[in-house]
């Protein structure tokens, strides 16, 4: 049977415009890192696919994940890097272990990542991602993300950091007072003078938890102790000058604490507004169910 013309017509035009619609959303990348340490923790991507599944159907966002490390594609029996999973990206978020080994950091894609920054993408690390060595790695954090983590300078204690403050910015949005007994970094190597860093989760450690022991190495070093009775930053954002975004969180360590809706709210806030979109004024609002929480998470020997 042949549609009227004008029937045609309509579909075509509603297609056309379902594709320039989905075209126009912003998209994130979610890069989670190997396999690492015991059942329940650093698990990168069972907590970036809880990410996208909480994200599924925010409006002009699409999520992609890129599972165990760097995305990758076969050429002549090589497995080599496929960047092309970045063209289009609003923004990209590391989810893994960092130091030495850090993803972002290897061969030439720091330059990618500084492409990608000066191009205003916005960038994210979590946890052990926003540990680099000091040095060129150091410094490309600084115009990414306003600050790392730097080995034997900051501290790496496993607390319960109260955070009951929160600043006026669209990342804090519907976050509400919470604490999760987690690897909480602090004492980040900052930009100088902190400028287009703000502050997100803000907690004052104990003069306990300043002296130890922390992960590794255990401590305590004395000018972290010294330092008593001063707040730190455990989450913050950054605004590059460029105009692109950037942010550092420090926890995420427990995978179970992604239950917490406040510790997963400022989190997906977080994904929102580094791709530049509009956070809701109540927060990204999700409710995953148990087994949204415990899928996922890698194999491995205890």
């Amino acid at each position: 049977m042949k549609l009227p013309f004008r029937l045609l017509q309509f579909a075509w035009l509603g297609l056309a415009s379902l594709t320039l619609l989905q075209a126009a959303d912003k998209k994130i990348i979610l890069i989670a890192g190997k396999p690492s340490h015991p059942p329940g923790m650093h698990e990168f991507r069972a907590g970036v696919l809880l990410f996208q599944k909480c994200l599924t159907g925010f409006p002009g966002l699409q999520v992609q994940v890129c599972s165990n490390g760097w995305p990758t594609r076969m050429i002549d029996g090589k497995s080599v890097d496929d960047n092309s999973v970045f063209e289009g990206a609003a923004a990209v978020v590391v989810y893994a272990d960092g130091g030495g080994g850090h993803p972002a950091i290897q061969g030439d894609r720091l330059a990618l990542f500084d492409r990608l920054a000066k191009a205003g993408v916005g960038l994210g690390f979590a946890h052990f991602g926003v540990e680099v060595p000091a040095g060129d790695p150091g410094a490309a954090m600084h115009r990414w993300v306003g600050g790392f983590y730097e080995h034997q300078f900051s501290v790496n204690p496993m607390w319960k950091p109260a955070f009951e403050k929160f600043p006026d910015h669209p990342v804090s949005r519907g976050v509400k007072p919470f604490a999760t007994h987690d690897e909480w970094y602090f004492n980040m190597r900052w930009v100088p003078g902190g400028k287009g860093v703000t502050p997100i989760l803000v907690a004052t450690p104990s003069d306990t938890v300043r002296k130890g022991p922390y992960v590794y190495p255990q401590g305590p070093y004395p000018h972290i102790v010294a330092d008593s009775g001063r707040a730190e930053t455990m989450m913050w954002v950054y605004e590059r000058e460029n105009g692109g975004r950037g942010f550092g969180f420090t926890g995420g360590h427990t995978h179970r604490n992604w239950s917490d809706p406040s510790q997963r709210k400022v989190l997906l806030n977080a994904l929102v507004w580094l791709a530049g979109l509009e956070v809701p004024a109540q927060g990204v609002e999700s409710a995953p169910d148990e087994a949204a929480l415990t899928a996922n998470q890698d194999t491995k020997s205890r």
